[in-house]
């Protein structure tokens, strides 16, 4: 028996008022992996408002001004993993989000070019990963929104960036210490299998992307169908933590590498803003 999505969300305390904004857009929603990280994008906001969940999926609402305009956007954090993502993904988009970025981190699987400071924005995802294929059939591709990408590029050369921000294919993963680490059983199996990714040129890995993707690629598909508006679009900014090593020995560098994702993430915001002016009423 196929059950009704609940009349309202079961893991955050807010409700379509909170995603209003930006006219019949709604709001810019960045989900970074971890609340700590979210409370320190919200710094970059005014008029912070903080709905709070018992499961710290909590929810940072505010603005901020760019060439004379108020944006408005919301954070909250998508937890860490695809059944994670599914879960806050669907409800933000239940409640009528039309614009998601994943703000996030991964490890270069290309760590000759590809070093911590540098920013991945994914065009697609590798889905080594469960929670996507009871969606769609593992044969379907899922990738980031077109408009997005374009925005990330242009944002990159008008900040200088172009030398560190990277577009590509990425890898999604379920589990961190049996497939890039190498725990368990199968040892020999993900090697191997990470290393295939590395020769057909999978920039980097994480492990939320995919699910993401999926979301907005199902949820677009059916929004044109019905034709349902501006639709749904969104992409990922991954900053990378590891490279030789999974993951840094300078923290500091680390540090400034995701305020620095951060930084720009804000500025794709501004300018996917400015170009959406039509969309606004």
């Amino acid at each position: 028996m196929n059950a009704s999505p609940p009349a309202k969300p079961l893991h955050m305390n807010i409700s379509t008022t909170h995603i209003a904004g930006n006219g019949h857009l709604g709001r810019y929603i960045l989900l970074p992996g971890s609340d700590g990280r979210a409370q320190e994008m919200a710094k970059k906001l005014q008029n912070v408002q903080v709905v709070e969940h018992p499961r710290r999926h909590n929810f940072y609402q505010g603005q901020f001004e760019s060439k004379g305009r108020t944006i408005d956007v919301g954070i909250m954090s998508s937890g860490m993993g695809c059944p994670s993502m599914d879960i806050i993904g669907t409800e933000l988009l239940q409640l009528g989000a039309k614009r998601i970025i994943r703000v996030g981190t991964a490890g270069s699987l290309q760590p000759k070019r590809l070093r911590v400071g540098h920013i991945v924005i994914p065009t697609a995802s590798v889905r080594d990963e469960g929670t996507s294929r009871h969606y769609l059939n593992a044969s379907i591709p899922v990738l980031s929104s077109i408009e997005f990408l374009d925005i990330a590029r242009r944002v990159s050369v008008e900040l200088g960036l172009a030398a560190k921000v990277e577009l590509g294919i990425i890898h999604t993963k379920d589990s961190l210490y049996a497939r890039e680490f190498g725990q368990g059983l199968l040892q020999s199996q993900h090697h191997d299998y990470m290393e295939h990714l590395k020769k057909a040129g999978v920039l980097a890995s994480e492990m939320e992307c995919a699910q993401l993707f999926t979301l907005l690629q199902t949820w677009q598909s059916d929004s044109l169908m019905r034709g349902r508006g501006p639709g749904v679009k969104g992409g990922a900014i991954l900053a990378i933590v590891g490279d030789d090593e999974p993951f840094a020995t300078d923290p500091q560098n680390v540090s400034d590498t995701v305020d620095s994702t951060i930084d720009f993430a804000f500025a794709c915001i501004a300018a996917w803003a400015h170009g959406e002016d039509k969309e606004w009423i």
